[in-house]
């Protein structure tokens, strides 16, 4: 993937974003919202996977895994953004693990989709494929903002 660093990621892969991705006059490696770091992006595509996946589920799972997996995937780039949204470096890792723990959460829910018969296991590779990709970026972040800054 043709990509550039956002700034405090320190080239560990999190924070790359394909160049033609409305940066605009944005300079290379800029971050100005939560909404330019990839692990946030990726997260949102998940939470839109996993509402396709809920909609096969039967209705007698409306208030039972339906609510509980959609409940666990918006959390996961709700948190990533309010942790970008605090000026506190242990705040923002504590939203990031929160996030790591609501994407487990969800990875276990689609485990179970299958385990219980509700849906086939084709049907929810893609979601847990999504999830494999947002752990390793959230990880990579974690242990981004984790690592001291060089000093000048």
């Amino acid at each position: 993937m043709s990509g550039e660093i956002e700034a405090g990621t320190r080239g560990e892969g999190q924070g790359t974003r394909d160049a033609g991705q409305g940066m605009g006059d944005k300079k290379a490696g800029e971050v100005r919202s939560y909404q330019d770091l990839r692990v946030w992006q990726e997260a949102m595509t998940l939470v839109e996977t996993t509402y396709a996946l809920t909609r096969a589920l039967p209705a007698s799972e409306k208030f039972g895994l339906v609510s509980q997996m959609s409940r666990a995937a918006v959390s996961v780039p709700a948190n990533i953004a309010e942790g970008h949204g605090s000026r506190h470096r242990g705040v923002y890792l504590n939203h990031l693990s929160i996030s790591r723990g609501s994407l487990t959460e969800l990875e276990t829910y689609l485990i179970l989709t299958v385990r219980l018969g509700l849906l086939q296991q084709g049907q929810v590779d893609k979601a847990q494929g999504e999830c494999q990709s947002v752990g390793r970026l959230l990880g990579a972040l974690i242990r981004a903002l984790r690592t001291p800054a060089p000093r000048p």
